[in-house]
């Protein structure tokens, strides 16, 4: 995609939008300060598509965006969901668009809003269809009732994080009596670090590179990420939410080694305790001369390898959080729920890693497909 080497201002871009559509390029031109409803920048991140046969906001763009807003929520018991996703779809391509006035005038950038429903909507469509189910309890949780489950999710990201509240007010504005919001959360995530295999991943505020393993290559996401059927869910995939408050300073006070063990993985550069490269397998049967496991028995390499529980491969991302305490919010993209709930089963015996963790929201949607101008969204699984 071309770049202006001058920002357009507020008007000229308007004015372009006609040919901009036509050929999916914008152009701009030098404009009199007067012209203009902001100050110059730097040059916004590239756009990204909210049509196609997935929804944005998964695995585009790439590397994800560093800011995110979760807004979870329920549907009146009056309110019919297929119009309403019809509606807020409409509104992503609008607000993604940067033609919608309710962004007060910030330019989009590579905003992405990705919606999914909840397994009680599931349910009403089909109970058979994946999505319909909840997430079972897990030990270490300390979770309010409001802040366990939900009907819609709404995952905001951006390069920009002042437009996280403004479009996530835009969309909850655009639902009116229909949603009532249960809980948010946003959070961030640094750059990205190359581990090789044509791999990257960021640090988590723990600082270990977080996300290494996962369905990276377009074979691995067709079996363990996209939804292959059937036909109302096909295209879509399914999200686990986890907020987690972490306990800092306990961990901060291990000495390097500690913290290594823990992860069972090198801090500094993602390589597991066995050897050989970050983006690698880990050895989990290479042990010491004197007979001790070089990744120990409950480090999280091990209790939450795919090979060793038996479940699919997961999409993973880790966002820092600050409130309302110091933690991760994590979110998980699979095809299977029971890749997510065979593993933290698993980890729940003995990792290491949960020791440090109190999980305090948990919720599970289905990511509807994607959509279009001629499919709306949800229009497949909702009349």
């Amino acid at each position: 995609m071309s770049r202006a080497d001058a920002h357009p201002s507020r008007r000229a871009f308007i004015g372009a939008t006609g040919a901009a559509a036509a050929t999916g390029l914008t152009a701009g031109c030098e404009a009199p300060p007067a012209q203009s409803d902001r100050p110059p920048s730097a040059a916004s991140p590239a756009p990204v598509s909210p049509t196609g046969r997935h929804q944005a906001g998964v695995t585009l763009p790439q590397p994800a965006q560093p800011n995110l807003l979760a807004v979870v929520a329920d549907l009146a018991d009056a309110a019919a969901a297929g119009p309403l996703l019809a509606e807020l779809g409409e509104a992503v391509r609008t607000l993604t668009a940067g033609t919608d006035p309710r962004l007060l005038g910030l330019a989009p950038g590579d905003l992405t809003v990705t919606i999914g429903v909840g397994p009680r909507l599931v349910r009403g469509v089909d109970p058979a269809l994946p999505g319909a189910a909840d997430l079972p309890r897990f030990s270490r949780e300390r979770i309010a009732p409001q802040e366990r489950g939900g009907d819609l999710l709404l995952q905001i990201c951006a390069g920009d994080p002042l437009l996280l509240p403004v479009v996530a007010a835009a969309l909850l504005r655009q639902a009116g009596h229909r949603l009532r919001e249960r809980w948010r959360q946003s959070g961030r995530r640094g750059p990205d670090v190359s581990v090789g295999k044509g791999v990257s991943a960021p640090r988590n505020l723990l600082g270990f590179i977080d996300g290494i393993v996962g369905p990276h290559t377009t074979a691995e996401r067709r079996r363990h990420l996209w939804l292959a059927g059937p036909a109302p869910v096909a295209g879509g995939t399914i999200a686990v939410l986890r907020r987690m408050e972490v306990d800092l300073s306990r961990f901060a006070a291990l000495p390097v080694a500690g913290q290594e063990a823990v992860f069972g993985r090198r801090r500094a550069t993602g390589v597991p305790l066995s050897g050989g490269t970050a983006a690698g397998n880990p050895d989990l049967g290479a042990k010491t001369p004197d007979g001790r496991y070089l990744v120990p028995a409950d480090a999280h390499v091990r209790r939450a390898n795919p090979n060793v529980v038996g479940a699919g491969l997961m999409l993973r991302r880790s966002y820092s959080t600050d409130e309302p305490a110091p933690g991760l919010l994590f979110i998980s993209f699979q095809n299977d729920l029971r890749a997510f709930t065979k593993t933290l089963a698993r980890m729940d015996a003995s990792d290491a890693l949960l020791s440090f963790t109190t999980t305090t929201a948990s919720a599970t949607f289905l990511i509807l497909p994607g959509f279009d101008e001629q499919h709306p969204l949800g229009a497949g699984t909702f009349r």
